[in-house]
């Protein structure tokens, strides 16, 4: 069960940093047998050369960033983001909330983004939704399956169990998915009553999928580690120093970009300071 809405209306800010906890109580308390299935897909794939794709619509693209690159991230995560349906700041007339609030309904648009990438196994997927119902999303879920790969959806369990399914399939994305993780958000998101303001305000699901990205991460790293293959970290200056950390970058973004050349049509390089043909 998620967490529930807070009613202390003396503070509302205490109201919900007292529901973030209670998110996070949730996430450690309920979902780390479906992180720890996760992170051994994740390290599957990575140890293997493979990617893990990662995919999401709306303020569900934050999980994707905060996965790859932030300090302390690694590569073996390969961020998928449409401005399309993820450029907010506009808000009204051109690349408008209109717009894409809109897209991210159309079926079809997911098959056509998947068909940029070469995806095939070793490689899996993660996909974040917190309604885990809206037909692009779905789909692209269905596309990664029909390609043999694993899929781990990241939702609100609550909000999309009690959401209609909209994918003409009429799945929701736990219905594809092999592995199925809570960000622990309630039904509608916002967690604090006001009084005088009519709904609720303050979203948990950014601080629920910072969780689960984050912890998820931190495994993968651990197994990776124990298959002997530990993974070079995107490291602050603060820890390494400006020099070593400069280093640490370049290599960490030549890595990626070794890697991640198979999924655009070319071969990974024998050497990752040495770039090659971009054609198959």
């Amino acid at each position: 069960m998620t967490a529930p809405h807070s009613t202390d209306a003396s503070n509302p800010a205490l109201a919900y940093l007292q529901a973030a906890e209670g998110i996070v109580r949730h996430i450690r308390e309920t979902q780390l047998d479906a992180i720890e299935d996760a992170a051994a897909i994740c390290a599957r794939t990575i140890a293997q050369d493979g990617l893990v794709h990662l995919f999401g619509t709306g303020h569900s693209r934050i999980p994707v960033e905060e996965m790859f690159p932030r300090h302390g991230s690694f590569p073996g995560f390969h961020p998928i983001v449409e401005l399309s349906m993820t450029y907010h700041n506009p808000v009204v007339g051109a690349n408008g909330q209109r717009q894409a609030m809109f897209i991210e309904h159309v079926e079809g648009l997911g098959k056509r983004i998947l068909r940029n990438f070469v995806i095939e196994p070793p490689d899996s997927f993660i996909v974040f939704s917190n309604s885990g119902v809206n037909e692009v999303v779905v789909e692209v879920a269905l596309e990664a399956k029909r390609r043999d790969l694993p899929v781990i959806v990241v939702v609100s369990k609550e909000h999309c169990l009690g959401s209609t399914p909209k994918h003409s399939s009429g799945q929701r994305l736990p219905d594809v998915a092999d592995v199925v993780i809570d960000n622990g958000a309630p039904g509608g998101d916002a967690v604090v009553e006001v009084d005088g303001v009519e709904d609720p305000v303050g979203p948990a699901s950014t601080l629920g999928y910072a969780a689960v990205v984050n912890a998820l991460k931190c495994r993968v790293a651990d197994r990776l580690a124990d298959l002997g293959a530990p993974p070079t970290v995107l490291t602050s200056s603060y820890i390494l120093g400006a020099d070593a950390s400069a280093e640490r970058f370049e290599a960490c973004y030549d890595e990626y970009r070794d890697r991640v050349r198979r999924a655009y049509g070319g071969r990974r390089s024998a050497s990752s300071s040495a770039p090659e043909s971009d054609h198959p």
